[in-house]
């Protein structure tokens, strides 16, 4: 049985519970940009987790519970100084989803639902974490989250015009229901009308004039004192409702409605993980670049699963990093997580003191509130701008994401950027790219002909260079190309330069073996190149450098032309 010296477990305490590292090492004169950054990044997410749990279905104070629970436990556990936590539109729409799969419509079942969802894809944060598989995240490449955020923010748009006219619409995607809404325009209610377009012009306005004032916190405030003061309520424009004070109870959500539901509960918590993983995760690695110290992913990983925990049992939604809110903390003097603490204490007494003041607020501006958040937070047009330059295969699955998205729905969207992903790798490592190199003239150097047609081609010799791994999905294209080669009368000796293969599987290696054979049957001559100690030594446990013969093997293309011309 291992033991734990006295030297090692204070080591073990600061890489599970971070706060005891930097508490030790505070510097009081941090304290003041701590407390100005967390509560200038509360003003910030207050009016904007009200709109998130508007996206998502839920009573406007369960955002508020999920704001505080997620910046108080991140600063206890996450390793990076900078980052705020809490819900997030693109989160916000996944649960909404989530709940329309389902086919959810009471609101006590949706809540609790939604927490449910938030709990389960903590635990598979905490799974995550445990089993060190961050890299799962990968399976979802960045023009499928850029395409899906995309499209899930057109989604959450057309669903909030009705808010931004007084109007109700139907359908079963967001096609149906933009051609409902405008089937419904005659019936517009102008009071709603005219509250729902001014919240617009105002909270865009003041992104495109003053992009440093928070204008959902003007939009909120100013709705609620025109509210008060014009009685919007009673002149037929609705408002969001009861809103109670108080601090958030501890609760289970209850296990058979989640049972009742267990495919869409699954699908949704893996794309909840997914997604703020992937969010996380390079938020966090940005800011420790900037401010030169490091972080733990497999610490973040346990970061979001107290985060998303702590969420769910508080009746919360689901919860990642805010880039918005992030940068907010960074730009106002952040240096640990002492301000996310702030943050979190500073909605908490909102909670206590505020809370029924958003009793009043009109849906329409919640509406705009929404629309904005989306607009600005997940239709990131100058990446798809990025994108359709760089690479335009990249750009169009970025648009099957965001059709799919629209055609099915966000959770469907989700799956299909998982599946757009995954085929794209399947493609790209079935297909690796295979050069044929020539001598630059004059030198010992072999390069891609293709990109270099001048350079000089050795009569009876072929120079092959697989740029990747060769094993059970490559084997095949490896050995069909080669077939071609051997099928050519003039040629004497292939050469395959294995400075690309940095991987050999069983079957790989079982490849080369066949390739042998496939020469010595044509009267070949098959040498290699530029072969990693590691595939070498796979090789060699085959048999392969026996039967080949070391002298076939050599350590750069020069030696092996040679060696053939001089055979």
């Amino acid at each position: 049985m291992s033991t734990v010296t006295s030297e090692e477990a204070p080591g073990r305490l600061v890489r599970l519970l971070p706060i005891v590292g930097w508490l030790r090492t505070y510097d009081r004169s941090w304290l003041r940009g701590d407390l100005i950054a967390g509560v200038t990044v509360a003003a910030l997410i207050v009016p904007k987790n009200l709109g998130y749990a508007g996206i998502a279905g839920i009573p406007l104070q369960n955002g508020l519970y999920a704001a505080a629970a997620a910046a108080i436990l991140y600063a206890i556990f996450g390793t990076c100084r900078q980052i705020s936590m809490g819900p997030s539109s693109g989160l916000a729409a996944v649960a909404a989803s989530a709940v329309a799969t389902a086919g959810l419509t009471d609101p006590g079942d949706i809540a609790t639902f939604v927490a449910g969802i938030t709990l389960i894809s903590g635990l598979l944060f905490l799974l995550l974490a445990v089993l060190r598989m961050g890299w799962i995240a990968q399976f979802l490449s960045r023009a499928v989250v850029t395409g899906f955020l995309f499209g899930a923010a057109i989604d959450v748009v057309i669903g909030e015009l009705p808010k931004i006219t007084g109007t109700d619409t139907s359908g079963s995607n967001s096609f149906q229901e933009l051609v409902s809404w405008f089937g419904t325009l005659g019936d517009v209610h102008p009071t709603t009308l005219v509250v729902g377009v001014v919240s617009l012009v105002v909270v865009f306005g003041i992104r495109t004039v003053a992009p440093r004032v928070p204008g959902a916190l003007v939009l909120v405030v100013g709705g609620l004192l025109a509210s008060y003061l014009f009685d919007f309520g009673a002149r037929g424009v609705s408002l969001v409702g009861d809103v109670p004070s108080g601090l958030p109870t501890f609760g289970i959500p209850s296990p058979s409605l989640m049972l009742e539901h267990a495919d869409t509960v699954a699908v949704a918590a893996v794309a909840l993980m997914l997604i703020g993983f992937s969010q996380t995760a390079g938020d966090a690695r940005a800011f420790a670049a900037k401010h030169r110290y490091q972080i733990d992913v497999n610490q973040e990983s346990v970061a979001q699963s107290a985060a998303n925990i702590g969420s769910g049992v508080l009746h919360g939604m689901p919860v990642s990093t805010s880039l918005s809110a992030s940068s907010l903390n960074d730009h106002s003097g952040a240096k640990t997580g002492l301000a996310s603490i702030t943050s979190g204490v500073t909605v908490l007494l909102t909670l206590l003191f505020l809370a029924p003041l958003f009793s009043q607020l009109p849906k329409p501006v919640l509406g705009a509130l929404i629309i904005e958040a989306v607009v600005m937070g997940m239709m990131n047009l100058p990446e798809m701008r990025r994108i359709y330059r760089v690479q335009k295969f990249d750009f169009w699955v970025a648009i099957a994401a965001i059709i799919g998205t629209l055609a099915f729905g966000v959770l469907a969207g989700v799956i299909i950027g998982i599946g757009l992903s995954l085929l794209w790798l399947v493609a790209v490592a079935t297909h690796p790219r295979m050069a044929v190199l020539g001598r630059e003239p004059g030198t010992q150097v072999f390069r891609d002909v293709v990109e270099n047609p001048d350079d000089e081609q050795i009569p009876g010799v072929v120079i092959l260079r697989l740029d990747g791994g060769l094993f059970f999905a490559t084997a095949d294209a490896l050995g069909d190309r080669v077939r071609t080669l051997v099928q050519s009368p003039d040629l004497r000796c292939v050469v395959l330069d294995c400075e690309g293969i940095n991987f050999l599987d069983s079957q790989g290696s079982a490849s080369i073996d066949d390739l042998l054979e496939m020469c010595d049957q044509a009267d070949v001559t098959l040498r290699l190149a530029r072969v990693k100690p590691a595939v070498r030594a796979t090789l060699e446990r085959e048999g392969t450098i026996e039967r080949l013969g070391s002298e076939h093997v050599h350590g750069n293309v020069h030696r092996a032309v040679e060696a053939q011309l001089n055979a």
